[in-house]
């Protein structure tokens, strides 16, 4: 485990060149087998909002096909510094690679093409749209095509691929359902369906666990658990049991800054979390 103070993020592969072709935009193609070279690598990242600093001199490499955790209290800038990454809008200092390519100052429309994909705190879904078309619709804007009067075939694959996403989200038999009529646990699984169905190298959940009942967390802790392996996985999550099942590494933020990181048996173990974040109860199950 790693303090704010050293530099380490445990066994990490060691990077190496990364060879692809022009896609426009200034940015390499890329593909799930390119490299070992952190997914996402950030330095020295920070956003200030007027008097505020929400974010302090963030450090941070994942690697691909990990599994990791951003964890903190309210306040502590984890979504803004997933906005960052995103890019909502740009940092006030430092730099950040996806990919193996600075996006630092390039458009949030651009990162999608390195493989990126994230959902939010708050559902965006379309409720008077039915569970495929809402799927349809992410694979449009990804692939950046226009809705035709008339189907192609390219539309036609993307339905089917569609389809497919819903199935893999556990929502084949109401794939034809209105969002509306969705609990929010399946509207939940339908923002993680969607992002998978574009296929993304990395994928960044915001809060997913977030107004579930036990059973809905339960449920959404299985779905996250068995995407593929070779999709990196960043989520913030508030509930514990979601968050240290589902990730084999923990970023916790504090005030802006990266205070600590390490396993989930580790981060239970931490003083420092106890006294900031997750209280007595974690210690005391790990006795």
């Amino acid at each position: 485990m790693t303090d704010a103070v050293g530099n380490g993020v445990g066994d990490r592969p060691e990077s190496v060149p990364h060879n692809g072709q022009s896609v426009g935009d200034g940015l390499q193609s890329v593909s799930h087998t390119d490299s070992l070279e952190p997914i996402l690598r950030l330095r020295g990242v920070g956003r200030r909002f007027g008097g505020v600093q929400a974010v302090r001199d963030v450090d941070l490499d994942v690697a691909p096909g990990e599994r990791r955790a951003i964890l903190g209290p309210n306040g502590a800038g984890k979504t803004t510094l997933f906005n960052l990454v995103a890019g909502d809008f740009p940092p006030t200092s430092g730099t950040i690679e996806v990919a193996g390519q600075d996006v630092t100052h390039l458009p949030a429309r651009v990162r999608p093409k390195l493989g990126l994909a994230r959902t939010y705190q708050k559902t965006r879904l379309f409720p008077g749209l039915s569970v495929v078309d809402n799927i349809v619709l992410a694979l449009i804007g990804h692939d950046g095509v226009r809705l035709r009067a008339f189907p192609s075939r390219g539309d036609r694959a993307r339905r089917a691929r569609a389809r497919l996403a819903a199935e893999q989200v556990w929502l084949g038999p109401k794939a034809d359902a209105l969002v509306r009529d969705l609990s929010h646990g399946e509207q939940r699984q339908l923002e993680v369906g969607m992002a998978s169905a574009v296929e993304p190298r990395l994928m960044m959940l915001d809060e997913p666990a977030s107004g579930l009942s036990r059973g809905e967390r339960e449920r959404l802790t299985e779905l996250l658990v068995g995407l593929p392996a070779d999709v990196t996985l960043i989520l913030i999550e508030h509930d514990m049991d979601v968050a240290l099942t589902v990730a084999g590494y923990v970023t916790m933020m504090h005030d802006g800054r990266k205070v600590v990181e390490g396993t989930p048996a580790e981060i239970r173990a931490n003083q420092m979390v106890h006294e900031i974040y997750l209280g007595s109860r974690f210690h005391e199950e790990g006795e």
